[in-house]
């Protein structure tokens, strides 16, 4: 098997993930339609203002679908899952959230995917050996936490055990089935009552976890580039106190 030049893998995606392999920049339109044009305008200024400023960390978080290396059929396998965790309530900064596993470059790692495989290994003791690193998405920066993020998209037929690596840091980690986030029943928009826009975006209602922000809006925008959305209601906004209230989190946790 050969790699790129920045050492992804792409022929090793199964058929069933090809669709989204191969249409990956799509990803980052699919996520700006779910954005007001305000909205982004504003993301766009402050990272412009960011990068004057100098400001601003790299940061790449691990977006990993393990399942069959053989579909049986056209369409998405029911076993293919998604890995997510969920920050510990105790963390100063975005506790509570759900997210990809990932976080700040280093100095010693090898670009995103390097970035990537670390921190997941970190939060989740993946052995990362098992992973086939695919493909990288355009940076995005967060204004929020001024991280500039690059989505690694990853694979594997069989990623072995995870795990919670250090509760101070992760509450959960989790292979989240895919059609969960497709299920229409599981999906809903959620806004923050302390932003004066009012911006509701993507967001999906699990047992454990609601995941919504950055990683919903990612995962919302997946789907629909790999063409396994279905018709869900986007009239279902809700608050984010709201909405987390439903998962055992009574105040909105930051």
């Amino acid at each position: 098997m050969s790699s790129t030049s920045d050492g992804l893998f792409p022929e090793a995606a199964p058929a069933w993930l090809k669709p989204l392999v191969d249409n990956v920049d799509g990803v980052p339109d699919a996520y700006r339609r779910r954005v007001p044009p305000d909205v982004l305008a504003g993301i766009v200024e402050a990272n412009k203002q960011a990068a004057l400023a100098g400001a601003g960390r790299d940061a790449a978080v691990l977006v990993l679908f393990s399942g069959p290396q053989d579909g049986s059929g056209d369409g998405l396998p029911d076993d293919v899952d998604l890995l997510v965790t969920v920050r510990a309530s105790t963390l100063r900064h975005h506790a509570g959230q759900a997210a990809f596993p990932g976080g700040a470059a280093d100095s010693g790692d090898r670009g995103p995917v390097g970035t990537a495989f670390r921190e997941a290994w970190e939060e989740t003791g993946i052995d990362t050996s098992r992973l086939h690193p695919l493909a990288t998405l355009e940076k995005m920066f967060i204004p929020p936490s001024g991280f500039h993020v690059v989505p690694v998209l990853a694979y594997s037929p069989d990623p072995g055990p995870v795990s919670v690596v250090n509760d101070s840091e992760t509450a959960i980690v989790a292979r989240v089935p895919v059609r969960a986030f497709i299920n229409p029943v599981n999906r809903l928009m959620v806004y923050r009552e302390a932003n004066t826009s009012r911006f509701a975006g993507p967001a999906f209602l699990l047992n454990q976890m609601l995941v919504w922000g950055f990683t919903g809006q990612v995962i919302s925008a997946i789907l629909d580039v790999a063409g396994w959305a279905e018709p869900w209601n986007t009239d279902d906004i809700r608050e984010l106190d709201e909405a987390m209230a439903v998962v055992g989190h009574q105040k909105r946790l930051r």
